[in-house]
């Protein structure tokens, strides 16, 4: 059942957010991913009727095949120091763990200019500090829609391992999470030699010589987590459209009319562009000049002979490996290329080569579920959450690698500002017309 609504009616006086608009009474989000279905959850929650709607279906873009790590220990902006050191030759290879195909066109070249300035020590500190104060809610956000009926387990990793080949390349995380810490960041860690590693995660091979475990960490199934997350939305009486996209909102002084490739036009109070890689079609319009380049990652999914019981990261070779059922799902690898573009074998094969020597009892060689999934990154590694020029129409998205992880935050807080016409002390390094 989906609760009264906490605000007064629209009839009354009160109802007036600080805004100077009206509590909406029915919202448009455009977009079925973990951002966009968490934030038409907590509008329900907070007495808002939702309508849903994505051109191809629920979790069919990045929530369906990423590595689901509910992180908030390392959830950090994507620009980083690390990034540098790969240099031109680097990026322009296939196997290359982050890869900028050569035939790239002049928008997407701007873009990794702008990521690349951001990725420094002193950009990176600032982007963290801002990060913090949502990563220290995601968990708790978690937890309200499994108590409001969202029918899906987050499963306690035990533990979160980062395995590496030698002691000096546990170095850069080490580092990083003194920054995280130094920034206000909780996070709890162990350190351990490859046969400490080994006794914990039987999957590591005898090429790990050092690990950090990390503690009060997650990972859900994430496109069975955003199913369930969808069917709670409908169970609370809001409506999921699928089959068109939505080609263009209309700010008509009292509400937005959004028109879909299938010619129907509805009218909405107010509308939430959660999109992912493709927001800015329909944000840039509306005053949102970031770029949201799709950041592609890869995924399939091998047989193990010793599954783990948490999260495997392999930070050096950017590969991560996440039980999911009863097989492994590896993960890695960052593109920047058009969302659209077919799976790019070769990527897979550089996922698989990086893994065999790192995972003992891994069949890596008959492999299910290959997957390509665009995620939405910013230049500066931080996301766009709030009002666009028109305050009837707020977007959610860019946020990296890490979608699943604060999708619910997300959710949480931009349902809020709706609601309440205020926006949250935790938002407001993310205004999307910064």
């Amino acid at each position: 059942m989906r609760r009264k609504p906490a605000c007064p009616t629209m009839g009354d006086m009160a109802s007036i957010t600080p805004s100077g608009l009206p509590v909406p009474e029915h919202v448009a989000v455009v977009g079925a991913g973990m951002v966009g279905l968490a934030t038409a959850w907590f509008l329900q929650d907070r007495g808002v009727e939702v309508t849903v709607i994505d051109r191809d279906g629920v979790a069919a873009g990045a929530s369906w095949g990423n590595a689901g790590w509910l992180t908030p220990g390392i959830a950090t902006p994507l620009p980083e120091p690390a990034v540098l050191k790969y240099g031109l030759r680097a990026v322009l290879s296939p196997s290359s763990p982050v890869y900028v195909p050569p035939s790239a066109n002049p928008n997407l070249l701007k873009f990794v200019a702008g990521f690349t300035r951001h990725s420094t020590m002193p950009a990176w500190k600032r982007a963290m500090g801002s990060l913090v104060p949502v990563n220290d809610l995601s968990l708790a956000s978690f937890d309200l829609l499994r108590e409001g009926g969202v029918d899906a387990e987050t499963h306690e990793a035990r533990p979160f391992t980062a395995a590496y080949r030698t002691a000096g390349e546990r170095t850069t995380l080490l580092e990083e999470i003194e920054h995280i810490r130094a920034q206000g960041g909780d996070i709890t860690f162990d350190v351990l030699t490859g046969d400490e590693a080994r006794a914990i995660e039987p999957a590591l091979s005898d090429a790990i010589g050092a690990a950090i475990v990390l503690h009060g960490q997650r990972f859900v199934d994430p496109g069975a987590y955003v199913a369930a997350l969808a069917d709670s939305v409908i169970a609370r009486g809001g409506k999921i459209v699928t089959g068109g996209a939505v080609t263009s909102l209309r700010d008509v002084g009292t509400a937005v009319v959004v028109e879909t490739s299938t010619g129907a036009a509805e009218t909405f109070d107010h509308v939430v562009v959660a999109t992912g890689a493709w927001l800015g079609a329909l944000a840039r319009d509306l005053g949102v000049r970031r770029v949201v380049q799709a950041g592609r990652g890869y995924s399939f999914s091998v047989e193990v002979e010793d599954l783990p019981n948490g999260p495997v990261y392999f930070p050096a070779a950017r590969v991560a490996c996440t039980p999911v059922g009863d097989r492994l799902r590896v993960a890695g690898m960052m593109e920047f290329r058009r969302p659209e573009a077919a799976l790019d074998g070769r990527r897979i094969r550089a996922i698989v080569e990086a893994a065999r020597p790192l995972l003992r009892g891994a069949d890596l060689d008959h492999r299910q579920d290959e997957w390509v999934g665009s995620r939405p990154c910013t230049v500066d590694g931080l996301p766009l959450i709030g009002a666009t020029r028109s305050p009837r129409v707020f977007v959610a998205g860019g946020h990296g690698m890490w979608g699943i992880t604060l999708g619910p935050v997300t959710g949480r807080l931009l349902a809020e500002q709706m609601v309440t016409g205020t926006v949250p002390a935790e938002l407001r390094p993310f205004n999307p017309l910064r």
